[in-house]
This record gives C-alpha cells, sequence and structure tokens, in this order.
C-alpha cells in the first residue's frame, strides 16, 4: 500500500466517523426536524459525495444501471420517504464496504508486487580493473560485471571468477541457499549471499529473467477467466432485470389497488420495498469477489516460484484430467550419474582413473558425470592418443596403458569379450591393453518426489498420467514403473510426441508439462502448457501458460490444487451470493424485509465473499 492508498482510507475512515458522530447527536439531543435534517444532509453527502458523482458520470456515460447509480436512488428514495437514517446507512456501509474491498486488494496486489521487487537498480560493470555503477540497460552481452555480497544480480550470465551461494526464493520460492562457482549460470533477481563473483553477460537487459517474469506477472490479471467474463455479461442483464422487478413491485399493486379496487394506493409502502429491492439487488459481492479469487490465487503461485499466466488458466487447469510428462528434466534429473560398477577385477578407484583420464577429453554428458564421479584432479600429460569413435565410445594411451571406454559396439570392434548388463541405463564397458576389466552403470536420476507428485496429482481428482520421451523403452519402461505412472510412450521423436498428445486431446483435458525448449509443440497445443525447471528459458516463458521457475515437479501438483481450491471457492461465493439475494429479494416483495437488513445483507455478503476469497493468498 502506498502512501496515497494510505490517505485514502484514512479519509474515508474520518468521513464515515464524522457522519456516525452527526447521526447520534441528532438522536441523543432534542433539536428540531429542521436542524436534524440538516445534519443528516451533511453527513449523507460526506458519505455519499464520491457515490452520487460515480452515479452520475454512469448515467451520462451510458455505462448503465451500476452498484453507485442503485445505491443513489435507493438512497435518496428512501430519505424523500422520511427514512433518513436508513438512507444514511446505504452510504456509511456501501463506503465500509468498498474500503475493505480496496484493502483486501492490496494485500493480494503486495503479494504479487513482492515479486515485482525482484527488478535490480543497477549493475557494477567491471573494466581495467574498476567497477562502475551503470543502468543495467546499459550492460552488453559479453560484458562483465561485478556482484558484491547482498547485492541482487542485475542481468543473466556465467561466473567466470569465485563462488557463492544464492538466494532463490525470490524467483522460486526455494529456502535453501543454492551454491555456484565457475562455469555456473545465474540469473537476474537472486541475491548473492556470500562473496564477490564476476559474471559475463549472456543476455540483455530485456531478456533477462527478471525482466520476462516481471512482464508475465503484470500481464498475469488482462487473461480473465470463463466465471469472470460471465460475471461481467451476467451483471450487465442482472441489474436492469432487478430494476424492472423493483419498478413493477411499485407499479402493479399501486395500479392494481387504485384501477381496480378503486381504494387510494399505499404509495410509500410499494415505494419503499421497491427501493430496498434495488438495495438488495447490487451484485458488488460477485463482481469483486470472483475476479479478487483469481488475482489471490495468482499471487500466491508466483510466491512458490509458479508463474500463470493469467485466471483463464488457473480455471482450465482446475478441469485437467490427464497429465502428460516429458521424462529427462522433468521426471528425472536430466543429470547423469554413476550409479555402479559391475565386474571389475581391478580396484575401482585404479579403475575410474584410466577411465576418468580418456573421458576427459571429450563434452559428452556421460564423461562429465564419469569425471564428477571421479573426483581427482586429470593429469594430462599422462594421456595421450585420445580418439572418438563415433557411436561407439573413446580410446587413448593412459601412462602406456591402452584404455577403450565405450558401448558394446566398441568392445565388438575390439574383438573383447564383455559380459552384458541386466540393469536399466548407460552402460560403459571399459578394457586396459585387451583384457576387459568390467563396465560402468550411468543413469539419469529419478527426482526424490515424482512419485508422490503423481500420487497427489490422482487424489486431487486426474484421472490419466502418461509420460512421453525419445528416450529408449527400457529405460522409458523403468522410469515409469517406479513412479507409478499409468502410461508410457518411447522412442518418439518431436512429431511423434504431438502426435500421442493429439490422441489423448480428443478423451480429455490435457496438461502437458515439459523443458520448454524441445518440447515446445506440445507446450504449445496442449489445453495447459506448463515448462519446468524455466529460469533464464526465454522461451520456455513464451510459449508456456503456467511457468515453474525452478525444477521440482511437485509444483505441478501445488498448481493443480490450487487450482481445484480456487474453482471451489469462487463457486461458493457465486452459490451464497445470489442465494441471499434471492431470499431478501422475496423477503422484500411481501414487507417482511427493510432496508436496513437489505444494505446489512448486501454488504455481509460482500465481506463473507472477500473473505472468502482472500483465503488462496494464505501460504
Amino acid at each position: 500500500m502506498n502512501k496515497e492508498e494510505a490517505e485514502n482510507r484514512k479519509a474515508i475512515i474520518l468521513k464515515i466517523v464524522v457522519a456516525l458522530v452527526l447521526a447520534v447527536i441528532t438522536i441523543l439531543f432534542n433539536f428540531n426536524d429542521n436542524i436534524k435534517t440538516l445534519l443528516i444532509v451533511i453527513a449523507y453527502v460526506l458519505c455519499g459525495k464520491d457515490v452520487l458523482i460515480g452515479a452520475i458520470k454512469s448515467i451520462l456515460s451510458g455505462e448503465g444501471l451500476d452498484e453507485k447509480v442503485l445505491m443513489t436512488i435507493a438512497s435518496l428514495g428512501a430519505f424523500f420517504l422520511g427514512e433518513k437514517y436508513e438512507s444514511l446507512a446505504v452510504m456509511v456501509l456501501y463506503q465500509l464496504g468498498e474500503m475493505f474491498e480496496d484493502y483486501s486488494m492490496d494485500k493480494s496486489r503486495d503479494n504479487v508486487k513482492s515479486l515485482v521487487s525482484i527488478a535490480p537498480e543497477y549493475a557494477n560493470l567491471y573494466k581495467d580493473g574498476k567497477a562502475e555503477k551503470v543502468r543495467p540497460e546499459n550492460v552488453n552481452i559479453g560484458d562483465i560485471i561485478l556482484i558484491n555480497p547482498f547485492e541482487k544480480i542485475p542481468l543473466d550470465g556465467e561466473i567466470i571468477e569465485g563462488a557463492t551461494t544464492l538466494n532463490t526464493s525470490a524467483l522460486t520460492g526455494e529456502s535453501i541457499p543454492r551454491y555456484v562457482s565457475i562455469g555456473d549460470s545465474v540469473f537476474s533477481g537472486l541475491i548473492n549471499n556470500e562473496n564477490s563473483i564476476k559474471v559475463r553477460v549472456t543476455k540483455e537487459y530485456k531478456d533477462s529473467t527478471a525482466t520476462k517474469i516481471i512482464e508475465l506477472i503484470e500481464n498475469a490479471t488482462e487473461k480473465k477467466s470463463k466465471s469472470e467474463n460471465f460475471i461481467t455479461s451476467f451483471s450487465k442483464v442482472y441489474t436492469p432485470i432487478v430494476c424492472l422487478i423493483a419498478l413493477c413491485v411499485f407499479i402493479v399493486p399501486t395500479a392494481y389497488s387504485a384501477f381496480i379496487l378503486r381504494i387510494s394506493p399505499d404509495i410509500s409502502t410499494w415505494l419503499y420495498r421497491a427501493l430496498t429491492i434495488l438495495v438488495i439487488s447490487c451484485p458488488c459481492a460477485i463482481i469483486i469477489s470472483v475476479p479478487l479469487a483469481y488475482f489471490a490465487s495468482i499471487g500466491n503461485a508466483s510466491r512458490k516460484g509458479i508463474l500463470v499466466k493469467g485466471s483463464n488458466y488457473i480455471e482450465t487447469l482446475a478441469n485437467i484430467k490427464t497429465f502428460v510428462f516429458d521424462k529427462t528434466g522433468t521426471m528425472t534429473k536430466g543429470v547423469f550419474e554413476v550409479v555402479g560398477v559391475h565386474h571389475n577385477i581391478m580396484d575401482e578407484e585404479e579403475l575410474f582413473k584410466y577411465v576418468a583420464h580418456i573421458e576427459y577429453f571429450s563434452s559428452h554428458p556421460i564423461a562429465k558425470s564419469i569425471l564428477k564421479y571421479y573426483g581427482k584432479d586429470v593429469i594430462v600429460d599422462k594421456v595421450s592418443d585420445v580418439k572418438e569413435v563415433g557411436g561407439r565410445g573413446l580410446s587413448g594411451v593412459v601412462e602406456g596403458k591402452l584404455v577403450l571406454a565405450g558401448n558394446e559396439k566398441l568392445m565388438k570392434d575390439n574383438d573383447i569379450k564383455f559380459l552384458p548388463c541386466r540393469d536399466v541405463g548407460t552402460i560403459v564397458h571399459v578394457a586396459i591393453d585387451g583384457v576387459y576389466e568390467g563396465h560402468i552403470l550411468i543413469r539419469d536420476v529419478i527426482k526424490e518426489n515424482a512419485k508422490e507428485t503423481l500420487a497427489s496429482l490422482k487424489k486431487l481428482g486426474a484421472t490419466k498420467t502418461v509420460m512421453l520421451t525419445g528416450d529408449r523403452d527400457n529405460i522409458a519402461k523403468d522410469v515409469s514403473t517406479k513412479i507409478g505412472i499409468d502410461e508410457y510412450h518411447a522412442e518418439l521423436l518431436p512429431d511423434d510426441k504431438l502426435k500421442r498428445l493429439e490422441e489423448l486431446l480428443e478423451k480429455s483435458k490435457v496438461a502437458f508439462i515439459g523443458d520448454g525448449v524441445n518440447d515446445a509443440p506440445c507446450i504449445t497445443r496442449a489445453d495447459v502448457g506448463i515448462a519446468m525447471g524455466a529460469m533464464g528459458s526465454a522461451s520456455a516463458i513464451d510459449l508456456a501458460d503456467v511457468v515453474l521457475v525452478d525444477d521440482d515437479v511437485e509444483n505441478v501438483a501445488r498448481v493443480f490444487r490450487l487450482s481445484k481450491k480456487t474453482k471451489l471457492i469462487v463457486r461458493e461465493n457465486i452459490i451464497c451470493s445470489i442465494g441471499v439475494k434471492i431470499i431478501i429479494l422475496g423477503l422484500s416483495m411481501f414487507g417482511i424485509s427493510n432496508m436496513w437488513l437489505a444494505v446489512f445483507s448486501d454488504v455481509g455478503v460482500m465481506i463473507l465473499a472477500v473473505l472468502n476469497s482472500i483465503r488462496l493468498s494464505i501460504k
């Protein structure tokens, strides 16, 4: 809440207090009727001036009968019928309701604005051994920037000097600091926790992660859900109908009395009932609470590192029945790890020394996983004649010994008898000087919470989970069995994935979850496209309907749960608001309800609906 909003709120409270004091004075002191009327008029104008002006503007602009017009007609009508206190009550309670609505919207808006604060204010441009503060927009790709402890990273880049931990909570909601060092990518909006680091910029400011995310958040509320569009259309039809009912409540009985019964009609009674109907007819509760529910939901998701591009996607997600996942980087970590060494006679450490020394010269992910597992420095002088055998593996001489590391084809080409592996994964067979020394099992590790995520989706109402992957069938089968996925399809090209997705779309609403780059066609085609681990990926942010800033697959279940809760709360608000109005309208027609009850019920229902909606902003 900014200073101007705070001042406006104080002014409203002051108006209400003064109006109530004036009303109490007219009750407690024995003034004549003219003075009492004057004090009530002053109180009424004080509280209702903005409403009266708004009503006049609505009528002159041709916008129709909004809530301000209805409140003005009803309160002025009550005043001229002699119900001065009820007339004032309409304006006082309406102001209270408006103030409460503004407060609730501000609270929800603050949740979203907290993410917008990730925008960096400056960058330390490093040149000729000196750092100069400049605007992030003035830094170019390839420039070096210095990030000191507790500073925000201003632009996306790669660390070229130093190591530190980063606070990623503003972008991902993750509370545990992330360790980074030379060669690691860093993203704008993250906060440097410890040591100074130097970063080579890889993206301009307009394309950086923080800028993209801020744009996404600011545009999120522009895409309305079907419920919101329905409410807008509903209010345009509903209000004139209710006004017609109020008019009929006044005209029909008075005309019946005057022309059929030939008696003097009780004009004031039927006019009072008609005005009461106008008060209760205001659709404030629905008009305010439904958009607020979606806004609060988007804000809540944003704090968890889940960026939803519009309330329409929240609504669609609540109706999803089939969840389709990519495998690598989505259900698995997308990082190869050594998980075992089999049939080795040579000591494991010695075996890895030979293999790591030739794998050092390869950029393949398999090579990186072996070097990581070895964990020691490679002495390049010990290695010679390293060759990469296409589609087979590597060969090289280490300390005078010929080392072969690769697949079965490499072993067969060199007439080396090998032992096959019964486990699923990538197998690196090793032979030294023509002697088979065993094989290394390497696997893309399944994410720890993948199985729990699928179970949560089923509990929340998903009827089917599917995995589509370009990986080998035996690997896909192993992963799907371990995580409990219903159906899998392996060895698929991008076109094949899209065809499978199209088949599923014919049967139910489908959400596709992928990495946002390789799975772009499927993310775009699905009813809801969700990009996993998309921090730094501009294409993911552009293509997906929902962006998960980190690679936590459990966020899929979190946003599904939130969408279900949002749908339930919106439905509760609509049913409660319309139900109460129908009851009070019926009572008003028969004179059982008065304007006090109409005002209290209208404002009361609105406050309850708003409170119900802001539950979605609670973590």
